[in-house]
């Protein structure tokens, strides 16, 4: 696997911090933990064929790379106990930031699939330029990018549901965590669209 001058800063932040997390799952037994490594290190796979095929801007590799350290700092990094925390489990990804509002894994949520609205709009405008076409972020192609970026926030309930189903013990929450997780989706994949609108990038 080649990787090209500008991607070789942000893979081996990446290595390092998934290394870091591999050693501090392992040592927790956190089982959880070690199945959304294993889905990491597939999305990475993922991410570099994209990128392969349609050059990913430096920018959005690294927003997809500190999204990546944010949730594994999520559900790795253990809370004091007077912290105020949403369920049992006192990691990052329990944190009420705003107490009963916004808890961190909300934050996450929309910032991750904003990245991923993100990466959509670049694999359709990269669509269209290899037809031939023009590719300006016009109303129609926002709401593609935004839906997309929702589909994605929609399979990732779904690798959660997976983890509920494999690990007897997960930090996942219940019917009403995962309405505000789709909220959350739709936030980001919304608000990156309309920077993306407005900036054109």
């Amino acid at each position: 696997m080649k990787l090209d001058a500008d991607v070789l800063p942000v893979a081996a932040f990446t290595s390092l911090y998934l290394l870091v997390a591999i050693g501090v799952s392992l040592g927790l037994g956190n089982q959880e933990f070690v199945f959304y490594i294993v889905v990491m290190l597939v999305l990475m796979f993922v991410i570099w064929c994209v990128h392969r095929s349609i050059s990913l801007s430096k920018s959005l590799l690294w927003a997809l790379s500190i999204w990546g350290l944010a949730h594994m700092a999520g559900g790795l990094v253990p809370l004091p106990a007077a912290w105020p925390i949403d369920g049992e489990i006192r990691v990052l990804y329990s944190l009420w930031l705003i107490p009963d509002r916004l808890k961190y894994d909300q934050l996450i949520h929309a910032y991750g699939f904003g990245v991923a609205t993100w990466v959509c709009w670049h694999g359709i405008r990269a669509a269209i330029r290899f037809r031939g076409g023009n590719a300006v972020p016009t109303i129609g192609l926002m709401v593609l990018a935004a839906l997309s970026g929702m589909g994605l926030g929609a399979l990732n309930e779904l690798i959660e549901f997976a983890a509920t189903l494999l690990v007897p013990e997960t930090n996942v929450g219940g019917y009403f965590n995962t309405g505000w997780d789709l909220v959350a989706n739709f936030i980001g994949a919304v608000s990156a669209a309309t920077l993306i609108g407005l900036r054109g990038v």
